[in-house]
């Protein structure tokens, strides 16, 4: 107990770094699980990952992951484009990672257990330069 009275600025600076080391994980677990842009292409060629577009019909028409099913937030509970086998991964998209936070929340508690959010949305997609498909309008 003397160690700690003595070397007390010790032990503050041992606990704030610890701290500093923590948050990141905190922080990133109150969100939900997020991925990185790389780590969805590893997902979908590897673990067939589904993605799921959760933006408007005409944001997902301006640019979208190649691929993605476009299932707007409001249309998430009655949708007929999600896939039948709640295993598969689910990657969430929307345009910055927001939408797509809220709507891998309601997809977990809709039994997708594995729905998870691209980190950064397709801002961090684009920023990757990965392919972006655009539909006809």
């Amino acid at each position: 107990m003397n160690f700690l009275i003595e070397n007390w600025l010790l032990v503050v600076a041992a606990l704030v770094s610890g701290g500093m080391l923590l948050a990141p994980a905190l922080r990133r677990g109150a969100q939900g699980a997020g991925v990185s842009p790389n780590e969805a292409v590893r997902l979908i060629n590897r673990e067939r990952a589904v993605v799921v577009d959760v933006c408007e019909a005409t944001e997902f028409a301006a640019g979208h992951v190649v691929g993605a099913r476009n299932v707007p937030m409001a249309n998430l509970a009655k949708s007929k484009e999600l896939p039948g086998n709640k295993t598969l991964p689910l990657i969430v998209v929307c345009a910055s990672g927001m939408r797509a936070s809220k709507a891998a929340t309601e997809l977990r508690a809709m039994g997708y257990e594995q729905a998870q959010v691209l980190s950064g949305g397709m801002r961090a997609w684009r920023e990757a330069n990965l392919p972006v498909e655009v539909s006809a309008r």
